[in-house]
């Protein structure tokens, strides 16, 4: 059997998987708290819970984390956890449980979860595009699983998309995350209630400054004018940048994850009308399918066990 973590700034999800089908045997959630040592302990913890709790050996370990996790094993940079930079935390595991261990993106995870079980099924060429927070996108094309030299692959939600934009909490001007993240759709629920032209935001969260992504989806899933018509500004950012990605990788399907799937139809339906505005010869492509992913919060700890099941 094989364990795949999913490693969050708050806690650390664990998945014991069955790498023949897929199937989910046991789980386990933990705090992802304090420096690498205790992470590796708290990790190494939850396994031996599972293997005593299942009676199955573990065979292989896989970890996703947000951030920039070297193909090494090293995080090299992760702003959800800072207590991880720079640390070995894949040889540090592997020698705590005595498996193999793999260390990658947890979108990158999440993408070979939904190409294996989920959304990208059917498809050699897409792109999973995890909307949380931030952004985190991964790859398919040709059929492989895109990773990068270092394994940094996807890291789109930084792309600069506006150059005299806004600045971001990275430092940088425009990139695509300031516009079509969560934290993006909470601030123009903000901005549209203090324009007078989202007064149910104001009611539901109690003030202008209170409005977060889940008071506009909330009113726009209730018919509110003005959440629907900040959702729709919303997915026309979350498409221009999808459309950026399937110019330079000529892209057949698009499977939207994270935590703003939630919001279910009128996301998926929202961003695929304006990629058709918004890409270039989109009249003479074939039509980009826009889905959403099926796999839920369990889609980077799934992948992350399936591409550790791979050194196996």
């Amino acid at each position: 059997m094989i364990v795949g973590f999913d490693v969050g700034g708050t806690n650390a999800r664990a998945l014991l998987i069955d790498p023949s089908t897929g199937d989910v045997l046991d789980s386990a959630l933990a705090s992802s708290a304090g420096d690498g040592p205790h992470l590796v302990a708290t990790l190494a913890g939850l396994v031996d819970e599972m293997r005593t709790g299942s009676g199955h050996p573990v065979d292989a370990a896989g970890v996703g984390v947000a951030g920039l996790a070297h193909r090494s094993g090293v995080v090299r940079y992760s702003p959800n956890l800072p207590n991880l930079v720079e640390f070995p935390i894949g040889p540090e595991l592997e020698r705590a449980l005595g498996v193999p261990v793999n260390v990658g993106n947890d979108a990158t995870a999440g993408t070979w979860a939904e190409a294996r079980l989920g959304a990208g099924r059917g498809s050699d060429n897409f792109a999973f595009v995890a909307l949380g927070t931030g952004i985190g996108t991964g790859f398919v094309l040709d059929g492989r699983l895109v990773q990068g030299a270092s394994g940094f692959a996807g890291e789109s939600g930084h792309m600069v998309v506006d150059a005299h934009g806004p600045e971001h909490i990275t430092g940088q001007r425009g990139p695509w995350e300031y516009f079509a993240s969560g934290t993006a759709l909470g601030r123009m629920g903000r901005e549209a209630a203090d324009a007078g032209r989202f007064d149910r935001g104001r009611v539901l969260a109690g003030s202008a400054e209170a409005i977060t992504g889940h008071h506009v989806a909330g009113a726009a899933a209730d018919g509110d004018p003005g959440a629907i018509l900040v959702l729709d500004g919303f997915c026309r950012e979350v498409a221009r940048g999808v459309a950026n990605l399937v110019l330079v990788l000529d892209l057949e399907r698009i499977v939207l994850g994270g935590g703003l799937a939630d919001i279910g139809e009128p996301l998926r339906s929202g961003v695929g009308t304006w990629l058709g505005e918004l890409l270039v010869g989109a009249d003479h492509r074939p039509t980009v399918e826009v889905v959403l992913a099926e796999l839920g919060p369990d889609a980077s700890a799934l992948g992350a066990g399936l591409m550790a099941a791979d050194l196996l």
